[in-house]
């Protein structure tokens, strides 16, 4: 396994809410995760927000898959269990490779905070074309928890014994 830097790598990270009923002036989830991706010494490349829409939702981000300036992508909203809830419906086909222990860990660090209720949590994540997509519930305290535990290290180069910063690296280069 190759060692990981001893130096930080900043990403350009994007951020997308799936909303139908926020604004960008209500967007407080969206928020928090561009204050935090950037307290970290990242930079946010590209925001949108989106209603709760399957082809909406994949439009976006296949859009920024394929820019070889955005390395990750973080989402946050529409991973219940309402009938507009389709995060993951729409995304999970985009990824090449999915990150089968993101959600797995997101519920069990959840369960801390909210109890049970992390069972309604369809958090996921996925790799495709070199570019990393997590995907969270819309609440703030979900983005806090999901960035400061889990996303936050694993995009930090220092990160050991492994991280995704080489990965996405790799961005636009030939294979």
């Amino acid at each position: 396994m190759a060692q990981a830097e001893s130096v930080f790598t900043p990403l350009r990270i994007a951020v997308l809410t799936v909303s139908d009923t926020r604004t960008a002036a209500t967007d407080s989830s969206g928020d928090l995760l561009v204050a935090r991706l950037q307290q970290a010494g990242h930079q946010l490349i590209a925001r949108d927000l989106v209603p709760d829409d399957i082809y909406a939702l994949r439009a976006v981000v296949s859009a920024w898959i394929v820019d070889a300036q955005v390395q990750a992508i973080v989402v946050t909203g529409g991973t219940g269990f309402s009938a507009r809830d389709s995060t993951p419906e729409a995304l999970r086909p985009l990824f090449d490779k999915p990150i089968e222990g993101f959600g797995e860990l997101f519920r069990q660090v959840s369960l801390e905070d909210i109890g049970t209720s992390t069972i309604q949590s369809r958090a996921l994540a996925g790799v495709a074309n070199h570019t990393v997509i997590f995907c969270l519930p819309g609440s703030n305290n979900a983005c806090a928890t999901g960035w400061d535990r889990i996303i936050a290290p694993q995009l930090d180069s220092r990160q050991r014994p492994c991280n995704f910063v080489g990965l996405v690296q790799k961005k636009g280069q030939s294979a």
